[in-house]
């Protein structure tokens, strides 16, 4: 079996160079892999990367030429001023939109090496300033690929690393010097699972280690995952197991039983979810042009606009939606009420998409123009602004098990379904069908459908998977394990605890159970909000609606008399954490009093409830303050005033905890300005850090010098080479600069022009030559006004003859800045010349007829004497061949007469015969000679032919 090519990308700016120095120190040369380095370079200069790395490795070191197969050992690096591509294993160049700004390299490649390589593909994020990378290393684990980050205090600049750190996506966190050896144990153990994974094992076995350690998640993290697809959870089982390098599952079990950071750790693996801002640009864009603009034009101004975004992440694609709609309004100019709700089962998830910030690198993502408007920069982050912000509520749900929002005209749910079974997902559909409203919006994700639900919604778009709810039909109940007297509890959907959405309704039901088997009197249970959320016994004694807007804050609906005293109580609750009994309490009640005792208790026994609170109204067995007949009045009037003393007493000592609490407040703003003080302080070092990196920058421009000095032994040791080479030539040659001055010259030259080293910088019209009739100043003129070659034979004054050349000087950016003048000795060549014209004349002048022919008979040369003979001109012969001239019974003689000359023999004179023009026949005498090339090989014959005259 063909094992792939591991492909490691390598990202880094600031810091970077001593980070890949140290990294390809410790990399062994015979690796296996192939290297790709994206750094930030200056796109207006040279790099000189590929040869720094070049010297820590043996390894060979290119920079990126497009359309470059990745091999094996070699290390590859992008050029300035280019985004670099993955497809097939195949490097590919791409232009910058732009030379500086936000233009994220690193990020780029990263994305590209994910979608090309999957699980093969390996990203590294080293040093640098930033958040380049963050987004490409989430789009790597998407597709279970390998991620290794530089530990923040190894790293010269600490922003990139620290940024993918944060992600909680990072495999391996390491100094650069550690990294090479595990890079190799993990490539090592992936080229052993080449051929087998954890399913080539007994199924029996596979199935209980699989429930096994769906059992230590649900027991850790309280989620079950059996729902899930079997194939997506062992994917990331396996990938986890790789990353251990363990290869039998049970091992991976008792791994899991013994370290609670590795179950975390797989269940983040779980929750990798690849997404993005407009992710699918063209979906949204049909989404907004098809559903919301008509959507919207329906609704009345100011009305309410409900969606729902399950599954959202960190919370790009919810985002997304509110810049949507907000655009969408402004298009139709009606302004709505909007509520987008964002849930999620990852905690962590949820709390990064709360803060709205995000890195710099989402500027791939969203336009220019609706980063401006919808964004702020704050500390090298980009910032939803408030009005987007306040759209949305984010909260943690699970889909399966907690109740639904209701009352949506959008449900965004793209990319989860995937991740669950088909049995699940077959009851998703009727709950997506009862939270929508009528004609309500399912979105879904391009690799999903509505399978067999196709009485519950109609198709809107069938590329991007919109779908509208079927309204002709009654309502459905979803078909999930939770209450539905829950779902058709609307004062609960539209209150602060829906709003949460938390996961506390299970733990609800447990606590109704307990109540309902016990004698326990009236009571409620609060949040942390003091809102109540379930009511036990009647306690319209107690508590009652308050005036105004709806409201189920228990300190805002209790009565007189009670109010002061349970926030005060519930405070103490909060702070210490046990129960607290308040007894004798009097509260106002249609004109007269009841007595009762205060219970407030924390929810510590039902454990995951420990935020909420519960409190109990027991009723004092003197449970009326009506005059009784026979009371003295003096006697009742004492009474009620050491009543109400003892209430006027409670109640400062309550406004004496308030003003403590106040206190307290006060010491809190206290240390918030403290803590702004702290952030300009943070603020400051921002700028110390500006400066060291300026430092850094300088002294990286100290490498480049030292890099340039070696540039420059390496010229001197070319001008050696190149002295020697032109010496070696024995051709005379001179440079001279724009203004005709002496540049350069050969040792030759001096035999033609009298020059001495001392004469460097004279101009050239300065000195006589050894020339008649030649003017090399007017010469350089004319090339250097046409930038046309001049080419010139000229004679010495003792006869010999050269061929002198003048060129343009180009430099390497293709700049003329003088001409060169070449000297030739072509003497000889011109004395051959005589002696050839004078062969010529004879040959042509010749009675007899002459030509030169290849050894297939084409006709090469035609002299006088064969137009003479034959009648075919010399234009006419040339476009001939010979055997056009050959008698039928002489062809067989001549065929074999060539094979002979082919073979460079030669033949003796023979008589053969010819046609001329007219047609006659000719008896002719021939002579024959083979024609050698300067290697002695055959090229060809020359003839001799006379006509024999019989008569």
């Amino acid at each position: 079996m063909k094992i792939k090519l591991p492909i490691v990308g390598i990202g880094a700016s600031a810091g970077g160079l001593e980070a890949y120095e140290s990294f390809f120190k410790a990399m062994p040369a015979d690796n296996g892999m192939a290297f790709v380095l994206v750094s930030h370079l200056d796109p207006t200069h040279i790099s000189l990367l590929p040869e720094l790395i070049g010297k820590q490795t043996k390894m060979k070191v290119l920079q990126v030429e497009d359309g470059q197969k990745l091999l094996p050992n070699h290390v590859y690096i992008i050029p300035p001023n280019k985004n670099l591509n993955l497809l097939n294993g195949i490097l590919y160049l791409l232009e910058l939109p732009k030379s500086r700004g936000f233009n994220l390299p690193i990020d780029n490649f990263f994305r590209s090496l994910a979608q090309d390589q999957g699980p093969n593909a390996i990203g590294i994020i080293l040093s640098g300033t930033g958040t380049d990378g963050t987004l490409g290393i989430k789009e790597i684990k998407g597709e279970m690929g390998m991620v290794m980050v530089q530990d923040e205090t190894s790293a010269k600049y600490d922003g990139m690393p620290k940024s993918a750190i944060a992600t909680g996506l990072a495999d391996y966190i390491l100094p650069v010097d550690k990294m090479p050896d595990q890079i190799m144990k993990y490539v090592g153990h992936a080229a052993d699972l080449q051929t087998k994974t954890i399913l080539r094992i007994d199924e029996d076995t596979f199935q209980k280690a699989l429930h096994k350690i769906f059992i230590l998640l649900r027991s850790q993290t309280r989620h079950d995952f059996s729902n899930y697809k079997e194939n997506t959870i062992c994917r990331r089982i396996e990938r986890q197991m790789h990353v251990h390098q363990i290869t039998d599952i049970n091992d991976y079990v008792r791994y899991l039983q013994n370290n609670r950071k590795a179950v975390y750790t797989l269940f983040k693996d779980f929750l990798i979810g690849v997404t993005g801002f407009f992710r699918d640009k063209e979906a949204f864009e049909t989404l907004k042009d098809r559903c919301l603009i008509p959507l919207l034009k329906d609704k009345p101004q100011d009305d309410r606009i409900r969606i729902w975004v399950a599954g959202c992440s960190s919370g790009e694609e919810a985002y997304s939606m509110a810049i949507l709609i907000q655009e969408c309004m402004e298009i139709i100019g009606r302004h709505c009420e909007v509520q987008i709700f964002g849930t999620d089962i990852d905690e962590d998830a949820i709390n990064f998409a709360r803060s709205g910030l995000y890195p710099l690198s989402i500027s791939s993502d969203i336009s220019p123009e609706r980063l401006k408007r919808y964004f702020v920069m704050d500390n090298n982050h980009y910032k939803v602004n408030k009005s987007i912000r306040e759209m949305l509520v984010f909260a943690i749900q699970n889909i399966i098990k907690d109740p639904p929002f209701t009352k949506l005209d959008l449900l965004s749910c793209r990319n989860l379904l995937i991740y669950l079974n088909p049995e699940v997902q077959k009851k998703l559909f009727p709950l997506f069908h009862y939270s929508l409203k009528e004609k309500g919006i399912l979105f879904l994700g391009t690799s999903e459908s509505i399978g067999q639900a196709t009485d519950l919604f109609t198709i809107q778009d069938k590329k991007w998977k919109i779908f509208h709810r079927q309204s002709n039909l009654s309502v459905l109940h979803p078909i999930l394990p939770f209450s539905m007297d829950t779902l058709h509890d609307n004062s609960v959907e539209t209150g602060p605890v829906m709003q949460k959405v938390t996961a506390e309704v299970n733990n609800l039901r447990l606590v109704e159970s307990i109540l309902a088997q016990s004698d326990t009197p009236p009571c409620v249970i609060i949040d942390e909000k003091h809102n109540i959320v379930y009511v036990h016994g009647r306690t319209g004694r107690y508590l009652e609606p308050a005036i105004g807007k709806v409201s189920v804050n228990i300190l805002e609906m209790a009565r007189p008399g009670l109010k002061n005293v349970l926030a005060a109580i519930i405070r103490k609750v909060e702070n210490q954490k046990h129960p607290v009994v308040h007894k004798d309490l009097e509260i106002q009640e249609n004109g007269g009093f009841v007595k009762v005792d205060l219970v407030v208790k924390p929810l510590q026994e039902v454990g995951p409830m420990c935020d909420l609170i519960m409190v109990v109204f027991r009723e004092s067995k003197v449970a009326d303050r009506q005059i009784k007949s026979g009371t003295p009045p003096k006697i009742e009037a004492l009474t009620k005033m050491e009543h109400e003393l003892q209430y006027t007493r409670e109640n400062l000592q309550t406004t004496i905890e308030e003003l403590e609490t106040s206190n307290e407040e006060l010491k809190s703003t206290n240390e918030e300005l403290q803590s702004t003080n702290e952030e300009l302080q943070s603020t400051n070092e921002e700028l110390e850090t500006s400066k060291e990196e300026l430092q850094s920058l300088n002294e990286e421009s100290a490498t480049v010098n030292a890099e340039l000095q070696s540039r420059i032994d390496d010229l001197s040791k070319i001008n050696n080479d190149m002295k020697n080479l032109l010496d070696s030539t024995q051709i005379a040659t001179i440079f001279l600069d724009i203004d005709f001055g002496i540049r350069r010259f050969t040792q030759k030259t001096t035999e033609l022009i009298p020059l001495s080293d001392a004469d460097i910088g004279r101009p050239i019209s300065h000195f006589a030559t050894e020339f008649k009739d030649v003017n090399l100043v007017e010469y350089a003129k004319r090339v250097l006004k046409n930038l046309v070659m001049i080419e010139e034979d000229a004679q010495t004054h003792d006869n010999r003859f050269f061929k002198i050349r003048v060129l343009p000087y180009r430099t390497i950016r293709n700049v003329i800045d003088g001409v060169v003048i070449t000297f030739e000795d072509i003497t000889r060549i011109k004395k051959n010349e005589q002696k050839l014209r004078r062969l010529a004349t004879v040959i042509t002048d010749s009675n007899d007829a002459i030509t030169l022919q290849d050894f297939n008979g084409n006709i090469m040369a035609w002299n006088k004497g064969a137009q003479k003979m034959y009648g075919y001109t010399e234009d006419e012969a040339l476009k001939m061949n010979v055997f056009d001239m050959i008698p039928e019974e002489k062809r067989q003689e001549t065929e074999t007469i060539m094979g002979t000359l082919k073979k460079g023999k030669q033949v003796k004179t023979f008589n053969t015969r010819r046609k001329t023009k007219d047609g006659k026949v000719l008896d002719v005498l021939l002579a024959v000679t083979v024609l050698k090339d300067t290697t002695g090989n055959p090229e060809g014959i020359a003839t001799t032919e006379r006509h024999i005259n019989h008569a």
